[in-house]
């Protein structure tokens, strides 16, 4: 996968192992699913307004909540492995997106449990023809 801790969190729930926190699992991030992304882009794209605009989600989530949230939806119970969190690792991450909103009339509208769903979709059927490819069977077209 791409290293990023949605993907990993959900790849080891997949597999039923332990999920991998660096830290205490307190650090907060801000995720936000990719089709808002895409329409703050187009937002942009299409706006009068030229000039810097933040197109995150402002909710925040510890990083232990994201892992707690990814085993419930999965049901998995492999637990969690705590590992020394990475010297210049952000305490934070949050957006401050009232420009978008103002200029944009922009804001995320999935919802964190939502956008997981999708992507525990996505990749169960990446994970699926991955091992179909090394398995010699037929990938679907």
């Amino acid at each position: 996968m791409d290293g990023r801790v949605v993907s990993n969190f959900i790849v080891q729930a997949l597999a039923n192992k332990p999920l991998t926190i660096y830290g205490d699992g307190t650090q907060s991030r801000s995720y936000q699913y990719i089709d808002d992304l895409v329409e703050g882009l187009v937002r942009a794209m299409d706006s009068p307004f030229r000039g810097p605009v933040n197109l995150g989600n402002p909710e925040e989530y510890t990083v232990l909540e994201l892992a707690q949230l990814v085993q419930s939806i999965l049901e998995s119970d492999a637990g969690i492995e705590f590992r020394d969190l990475p010297v210049h690792d952000p305490r934070l991450r949050k957006p401050d997106i009232e420009l978008a909103r103002v200029e944009l009339g922009w804001q995320p509208r999935i919802s964190l449990p939502e956008g997981l769903r999708k992507t525990i979709e996505h990749l169960r059927i990446e994970l699926a023809e991955q091992d179909q490819a090394l398995s010699g069977a037929p990938v679907r077209d």
